[in-house]
C-alpha cells in the first residue's frame, strides 16, 4: 500500500508549501530522536514524507502516480510497486526455503541502479532559547555552545596524521566500492557497495589522526552564531542547514532551534503591530491631554485629542515589528478612561453643572 505523506504530516492535499513546511517542522521538533520521548522511525517518515511534498516536480509525481521516480528510495511508492499479487510473505519471515536472502536488499539493488546507496547523514539537533520580548521584535544575534560530533579540527576530516601520507585500501584495493554477486530466487545479480573502510575513497592514512582515529570526527564542543530574524513568533524555530552532528563519510545534519519568546508586561503582538492600552484620566479625556509612553525604541510623548472615547485606539506609525520588506509596523495605543471612585464637593457641584448641561 502506497505511503500516505500528506496523512503523515496531518495536512489537506491542497496544503501549499508553508503550510508542509510548518507541518514539518512541528512535527520534527515533537518527534526528535534527541528529544526525551522522541520516536525515530516516527521522524524518518515525517523527513521522508517532507523531502518528497516539499519538491514540486516530486509532489507533482506522487499526487498523479502515488509513489516519486529516481529518488534514490526515499518517497519510492508503494512497497513491491511493479510485483503486484505476488505474495512475498513467504520470503521474508524465514519460510519457504530463502532464509538467506533478504527481498529489501535484493530490489534495492534492482531498482536503485545497481547497488548505489543512498548517502549518510548526520543525525540533526534541536535545542531551545529564550528570547526577550524586544529580540524577538527586533531580531538578536546569539552565541549557542553544543557538544556535538563535528569534522576534526586537528585534520580537517582527512582522518590522517600531519604530514602523513595515505595507501591504497587494502578492502577495495583503491577502487573505493566492492563488487559482489548477489543470488536469488529470481537469479544473480552483481552488485556494487561503498567501501566502510576508506569511506569509497580508495585510500586511507598511513597514520592515524590522534584526535579522530582515522574517523574524520570527533566529539567536543563548539560555539555556533546564530542570526535569529526580526518579527519571529513565539515557537517558530529557526534551521541551520548543516550545523548538526557530522558522520564519517557522509553530510552534516541540521540544527533545528525553538524559540521561546517571554511575554511583555505592556505590549502584545498582532502581525505586524504593536499593541498596548493606556489609562487616561477623565479630565484628560475630556479636555484632550500629553502623556509620556516607553515604548520597544525609547520615550514618546502621545497627544490625547480632547472627548476622546473609551476603547478608540491611537495610531503611532513605524513603532512596530520589523517586516519582511524592511519596513515596520504600527502601534496601537488603546484607550482606558480611568474613572475616579472617590469624588470632593467641589468635583460633585461641577459635575452636577454638567449634568444640568446635559453632558
Amino acid at each position: 500500500m502506497s505511503k500516505d505523506y500528506y496523512q503523515t504530516l496531518g495536512i489537506e492535499k491542497s496544503a501549499s508549501k508553508e503550510d508542509v513546511k510548518k507541518a514539518f517542522r512541528k512535527l520534527a521538533h515533537e518527534h526528535h530522536p534527541d528529544k526525551k520521548g522522541g520516536n525515530e522511525a516516527k521522524f524518518k517518515e515525517i523527513n521522508e514524507a517532507y523531502s518528497v511534498l516539499s519538491d514540486d516536480k516530486k509532489r507533482s509525481e506522487y499526487d498523479s502516480y502515488g509513489r516519486v521516480f529516481n529518488n534514490n528510495g526515499a518517497g519510492g511508492g508503494p512497497a513491491g510497486a511493479g510485483f503486484e499479487g505476488f505474495d512475498f510473505s513467504g520470503f521474508t519471515g524465514g519460510t519457504g526455503g530463502f532464509q538467506d536472502f533478504d527481498l529489501g536488499d535484493i530490489f534495492g539493488d534492482i531498482f536503485n541502479g545497481g547497488g548505489q546507496r543512498r548517502v549518510k547523514r548526520g543525525r540533526d539537533i534541536s535545542v531551545d532559547i529564550e528570547l526577550s520580548f524586544k529580540e524577538a521584535v527586533f531580531g538578536v544575534d546569539r552565541k549557542i555552545v553544543l557538544t556535538k560530533t563535528s569534522v576534526c579540527d586537528i585534520c580537517k576530516g582527512s582522518g590522517s596524521k600531519s604530514g602523513s601520507d595515505f595507501v591504497t585500501c587494502g578492502t577495495c584495493s583503491g577502487k573505493g566500492k566492492i563488487r559482489e554477486v548477489r543470488r536469488s530466487f529470481i537469479g544473480s545479480f552483481n552488485t556494487e557497495r561503498i567501501c566502510e573502510t576508506c569511506q569509497g575513497k580508495g585510500q586511507i592514512p598511513k597514520e592515524k589522526c590522534q584526535k579522530c582515529h582515522g574517523s574524520g570526527i570527533a566529539r567536543g564542543e563548539q560555539e555556533l552564531s546564530v542570526k535569529i530574524p526580526a518579527g519571529i513568533e513565539n515557537g517558530e524555530m529557526v534551521r541551520l542547514s548543516g550545523a548538526g552532528e557530522a558522520v564519517n563519510g557522509g553530510v552534516t545534519g541540521d540544527l533545528y532551534i525553538k524559540v521561546h519568546v517571554v511575554p511583555h508586561a505592556t505590549f502584545r503582538k498582532e502581525g505586524y503591530n504593536l499593541i498596548m492600552n493606556l489609562n487616561v484620566k477623565l479630565s484628560d479625556a475630556l479636555l484632550g491631554g500629553e502623556y509620556n509612553i516607553n515604548t520597544l525604541d525609547g520615550d514618546i510623548k502621545v497627544k490625547i485629542p480632547e472627548g476622546i472615547a473609551f476603547g478608540e485606539i491611537l495610531r503611532v506609525k513605524g513603532k512596530g515589528v520589523a517586516t519582511n520588506k524592511g519596513k515596520r509596523g504600527d502601534l496601537l495605543i488603546k484607550i482606558n478612561i480611568e474613572l475616579p471612585r472617590k469624588l470632593s464637593r467641589e468635583a460633585k457641584k461641577t459635575i452636577e453643572e454638567l449634568k444640568k448641561e446635559g453632558v
